[in-house]
């Protein structure tokens, strides 16, 4: 099956652009094309797309706040692959926060742009390895009630506690299965099971989570 992608973006060459990219991967289908947030929310609602690039600066509705509103389709919802030229941290953070699966600078070459979106599709979280130290030491200095929040985690079992931990370094169902001799399907379970026990979206919200609650450290 293809991954059906939305692109999200101001500029009509950038999209281009984009699209050009990523029909020449055969596992790609793009669905649609959107010029700014509100039109990227009604195209996603009627094209059911798995995957939208969205870009952060646009008109009417930039793409911070298209994300949260896709967030909110549940399980169902699309995953965002933040695409933008501003690699900084606030972005990133708020972007994060608002539901997107990933970040991405738009200059990424082409082929880490197709496996960026092969990524977050499955499911995993993804970031741009240029920024990610800035983006894990944002989450370190966010306030946070870390009391609060490094509490709940006692909800885990010892090895939900240690899969957690392994989700938060960034590793997919496949390493960590890997990593703990089990299966993936194993793995999966777990995974299922810590995001609702800690109320949480994606694994993407997890990664947020361990570091704002102080269960992984910047440079970790």
């Amino acid at each position: 099956m293809s991954v059906r992608v939305l692109i999200a973006d101001d500029q009509a060459l950038v999209r281009a652009g984009f699209r050009k990219i990523l029909e020449g991967d055969g596992e790609i289908e793009v669905v649609g094309e959107a010029a700014d947030g509100e039109e990227t929310i009604e195209l996603a609602r009627g094209l059911e797309p798995d995957v939208v690039l969205m870009d952060i600066r646009m008109p009417r509705l930039d793409g911070i706040a298209a994300t949260r509103a896709l967030a909110e389709g549940g399980e169902e919802r699309p995953r965002v692959l933040v695409l933008t030229t501003f690699a900084i941290e606030e972005y990133v953070y708020d972007a994060l926060r608002a539901g997107a699966s990933g970040f991405l600078v738009k200059d990424a070459p082409p082929e880490q742009l197709l496996a960026a979106v092969h990524v977050v599709s499955r499911g995993d979280a993804l970031l741009d390895p240029a920024i990610t130290r800035t983006v894990i030491e944002e989450f370190a200095r966010k306030p946070a009630v870390r009391r609060e929040l490094a509490a709940k985690l006692d909800e885990l079992t010892g090895r939900e506690r240690e899969v957690f931990g392994l989700v938060a370094r960034g590793l997919s169902n496949a390493e960590i299965a890997r990593e703990l001799v089990v299966s993936d399907g194993t793995v999966k379970s777990h995974v299922a099971r810590i995001l609702l026990k800690l109320g949480l979206r994606d694994r993407v919200q997890a990664v947020i989570y361990a570091y704002e609650s102080g269960e992984a450290q910047p440079g970790s």
